[in-house]
């Protein structure tokens, strides 16, 4: 008599439990993004101004390398549906590369503007008024926040994958991995808003 215990899944409700968990994100990036427009209507052309100092060159990069790294966790969904487990793994592989670059290309961005000693608290940012001040205080906290959600994604994709390679998602149980893509995909969204913000409003 086999006494092993059923283990019970409800695919349903943690779909549903990850939607509900991404409307909170997207209620809090929201609100920044209403905060953002208010000061930037009451600081036009110092936002104007201070958005030129960015590099749009390194923002369309980074936004290629979302789109791209979207694009291959989708794939590694339909690749593990059609019991093609080495190329979903190859392709999760790629979507954790493309993150990390994504990060490494901000970490040198962050760095130029940091030795340039434009950052919140600076007194030489301070010395330039009160909306390169907004400006950059929005610019680090959103994007630093959004490369936070990078690497909360990254930890759950590298774990996904970890399950994946040990058999624990398979072709038939692969809730988990469709929540990961959710989340990316979330992160993709939000970056496609910050992008045109910060990079090009002038």
């Amino acid at each position: 008599m086999n006494t092993t215990p059923e283990i019970h899944r409800d695919d349903l409700a943690s779909k549903t439990g990850m939607w509900l968990f991404l409307f909170t994100e997207m209620l809090l990036f929201g609100g920044l993004f209403v905060v953002y427009s208010v000061y930037r209507f009451r600081n036009a052309q110092a936002f104007h101004l201070a958005a030129g100092e960015l590099s749009v060159t390194i923002g369309t990069i980074n936004t290629i390398i979302l789109l791209t790294s979207s694009a291959m966790i989708a794939m590694s969904i339909t690749a593990l549906q059609k019991k093609n487990k080495k190329f979903a793994l190859f392709l999760l592989g790629i979507t954790i590369f493309l993150g990390l670059a994504f990060l490494v290309n901000k970490y040198f961005e962050w760095g130029g503007h940091i030795k340039e000693h434009i950052y919140p608290g600076s007194p030489v940012l301070a010395l330039r008024g009160q909306g390169d001040v907004l400006f950059f205080g929005l610019y680090f906290f959103m994007t630093g926040l959004h490369a936070l959600h990078i690497i909360i994604g990254l930890v759950f994709i590298g774990v996904i994958t970890l399950k994946i390679s040990r058999d624990k998602i398979t072709y038939d149980n692969f809730v988990l991995l469709e929540n990961s893509g959710l989340y990316w995909h979330l992160v993709d969204l939000i970056w496609i808003f910050l992008f045109p913000l910060f990079y090009l409003i002038t």
